[in-house]
C-alpha cells in the first residue's frame, strides 16, 4: 500500500494537476499583488509559496499510498480529528476573523477545521461504504449524521460557520451519491427549517450582522464597507467598459491603495477581476471548472464505493468553496470567510486542499483499467456515477441483504 502502483503515469491524472498548478501560481501572484507594500503582511507571499511546495509534495505522498489504507482506520482518524478538534476549541488562539480555531504549531499555525473538511470525507466515505446494504434505512443516514454533527458542533462553536455549513453540505452530497432516499431529503429540510431559529440563536453578532447586512446594505455600514469596495472593485475591471483586461496587474486603486479588506484572502476574487478583468476571472471558472470535473471523473472510475464517494466529497469541498467564495465577493452570499480554493493565502486551506487531491489521484490510481467511464445507473441516487465495480459492490450488499 506504500509503494507506487503500476501505470502511475499512464493512470495519473496531470490534466488535473496542471489545473490546479495554474490557480496556485496565479493565486501567487495575485497575493503578492494585494500585499503589496504592507509590513505586516510581507511574508503571506513567501509563505504561499513555501505551503504550494510541501502541499505538491503531500499529493505526490497521498497518490503513492493506497487510499485504503487510509478507509481501513477511519474510526481512528474519526477519534483523532475529534481530539484535535477540541484541542483547538479549549486551547486554540484567535485568527484573523475573530475565531479561536488556530493551534500554535510553533513554526507555523495551523487551522484544525481545514483538516476536518477532508479527514470527515474519508470517514463518510468508508462509514457509508460498510453499510451500502442499509444505505436506504433511515437509520443508517442518521448514524453518518451523528458522524458529521460531532466535528461540525466544535467547529460551530469555536466560530467558524463557514466551514459547519461546508461540511454539512459534503455530508449531503455524500450520502445523495450513496443512496440517499428522497422521502429522507424531504425530512432532513423540514428539520433544518425547525431548527434554523435555534442557530441563529446561537451565532455570534459578527455572524448575524454578515447575513443582515447582506440582505440590507445600510443595517451595518462597517460591515457592509469591504462589501461595496468589492463591489467597486470588480467593476474597475472593466476600464470605461472598453477593455476586458482589467486596470493591470498591481494596478487596482481599490486593491493598491487599500480600500479592499481581507484582499489577500476572502476578497482575492475582486483583486484578480480589479487587476485582470474579465479575463482573469474568466480563467479562474474556467481551471476550478476543469478541477472539479477531473474530480467527479476520477469518481466515476472508483473501483468501490468508498473511492468515489471521496472523490466526490473532495469536488464538493472545491465547488462549495468556490461558488461561496466569489458569491460574496460579488453580493449574491453573504460573507463568511470561506477561502477561493487553491488562490487565497492560508497554509491550512491549501495543504489540506492538495491533500483532497492526492487522495483524488490515489483512487484514480487504483482503478481497474477496464473499467468505462459511467455515468447514470438504476441503484437510486448511489448509482450516478459511480464505476460499473462500484456499483457492483452496492449491488452485492443489497442482495445479500435481500437474502
Amino acid at each position: 500500500m506504500l509503494s507506487a502502483p503500476t501505470g502511475f503515469l499512464r493512470k495519473f491524472d496531470f490534466v488535473l494537476m496542471a489545473a490546479v498548478t495554474l490557480l496556485i501560481l496565479l493565486g501567487i501572484m495575485m497575493i503578492a499583488s494585494a500585499t503589496r507594500d504592507v509590513a505586516s503582511l510581507a511574508d503571506r507571499t513567501r509563505s504561499q509559496i513555501l505551503f504550494s511546495i510541501v502541499g505538491l509534495a503531500i499529493v505526490l505522498i497521498f497518490s503513492i499510498i493506497d487510499y485504503r489504507l487510509w478507509t481501513s482506520t477511519y474510526l481512528w482518524i474519526y477519534g483523532g480529528l475529534v481530539l484535535f478538534l477540541a484541542l483547538g476549541t479549549l486551547l486554540g488562539v484567535e485568527g484573523e476573523a475573530g475565531s479561536q480555531s488556530w493551534i500554535n504549531l510553533g513554526i507555523a499555525g495551523f487551522q484544525p477545521s481545514e483538516l476536518a473538511k477532508i479527514l470527515l470525507i474519508i470517514v463518510l466515505a468508508q462509514q457509508l461504504a460498510v453499510n451500502a446494504d442499509r444505505i436506504e434505512s433511515l437509520g443508517t443516514i442518521i448514524v453518518s449524521l451523528i458522524f458529521v454533527s460531532i466535528p461540525a458542533f466544535l467547529i460551530f462553536i469555536q466560530p467558524d460557520l463557514g466551514i459547519t455549513v461546508l461540511i454539512m453540505a459534503v455530508w449531503f452530497v455524500m450520502v445523495w451519491f450513496a443512496g440517499l432516499r428522497w422521502e429522507h431529503v424531504a425530512l432532513f429540510v423540514v428539520v433544518g427549517l425547525v431548527m434554523s431559529p435555534v442557530i441563529w440563536t446561537q451565532m455570534e453578532d459578527y455572524q448575524r450582522a454578515r447575513i443582515t447586512t447582506f440582505i440590507d446594505l445600510d443595517s451595518d455600514p462597517d460591515q457592509a464597507f469591504n462589501i461595496r469596495q468589492a463591489l467597486t472593485a470588480v467593476g474597475n475591471g472593466s476600464v470605461n467598459g472598453t477593455t476586458v483586461f482589467g486596470r493591470g496587474y498591481m494596478q487596482g486603486s481599490q486593491t493598491q491603495l487599500r480600500f479592499l479588506r481581507v484582499r489577500h484572502t476572502d476578497f482575492i476574487f475582486a483583486v484578480i477581476a480589479e487587476e485582470l478583468g474579465f479575463v482573469g476571472a474568466g480563467a479562474v471558472l474556467f481551471l476550478m471548472g476543469v478541477v472539479i470535473f477531473r474530480i467527479v471523473r476520477a469518481g466515476s472510475l472508483a473501483p468501490d464505493m468508498a473511492g468515489a464517494l471521496i472523490c466526490y466529497g473532495v469536488a464538493m469541498v472545491i465547488f462549495f468553496q468556490t461558488l461561496v467564495s466569489i458569491g460574496m465577493n460579488v453580493r449574491l452570499l453573504p460573507v463568511t470567510g470561506l477561502t477561493l480554493p487553491f488562490v487565497s493565502s492560508g497554509g491550512s486551506s491549501l495543504v489540506t486542499l492538495l491533500m483532497g487531491i492526492g487522495l483524488v489521484q490515489s483512487v484514480l490510481l487504483r482503478q481497474d483499467p477496464r473499467e468505462a467511464l459511467t455515468t447514470g445507473g438504476t441503484i437510486g441516487n448511489g448509482g450516478y456515477g459511480l464505476s460499473t465495480a462500484a456499483r457492483l459492490q452496492l449491488e452485492s450488499s443489497r442482495s445479500l441483504q435481500q437474502r
